[in-house]
């Protein structure tokens, strides 16, 4: 029994996570590697004062200030109001799998295939990951057609935005630079 001179126990602190820390480790590390980056790209003024390296250094001093403010929050109790996460206790990596095919397939192929072609496949294989990861079937052969087509309607006018109308080249199919 409590007497009246005596202090209630405080209230266990919660212990910081070791995976919170390296989070925000994480993004500090991230920041380091832009910053890097950043410092190799030119400083030439343009347009309105500002060099292309401006919007690196901005990328990376709010992910700096991200990945500091983690490390704080993870040492001063952890993060707070957090919900406990949705989803499998553990990763699905037949879905990753797929996701990362799609990812890695675009990179390969885009120079071989064209930006519009590799990004459709690269469409195709992460929604059937994506819909693996939630426990949906990856789709018979109408499925497939549709998401080829959905990945075709997304990437044909990006592709032609960028090289039509900000003239960014994208590597294409034909010398025509529509496909």
């Amino acid at each position: 029994m409590m007497q009246a001179h005596e202090t209630p126990p405080a209230a266990p602190r919660p212990d910081h996570r070791p995976g919170q820390v390296a989070m925000g480790l994480a993004a500090l590390a991230v920041a380091g590697l832009l910053a890097w980056g950043a410092a190799a790209i030119p400083s030439d003024a343009g347009y309105a004062g500002v060099g292309p390296d401006f919007l690196p250094w901005v990328v990376c001093v709010a992910m700096a200030i991200c990945g500091a403010l983690l490390v704080w929050e993870a040492l001063t109790g952890g993060y707070r109001d957090m919900e406990e996460p949705s989803g499998a206790p553990r990763g699905d990596w037949h879905a990753m799998a797929w996701v990362s095919a799609g990812v890695l397939g675009n990179a390969a192929l885009i120079t071989t295939i064209g930006f519009i072609l590799s990004c459709a496949l690269c469409f195709v294989l992460a929604v059937r990951g994506l819909r693996i990861s939630e426990g949906k079937a990856g789709g018979g052969l109408m499925q497939v057609v549709r998401d080829v087509v959905t990945g075709m309607l997304i990437a044909a006018p990006t592709y032609w935005l960028f090289t039509k109308v900000l003239a960014v080249s994208l590597p294409g199919l034909t010398a025509t630079g529509w496909i």
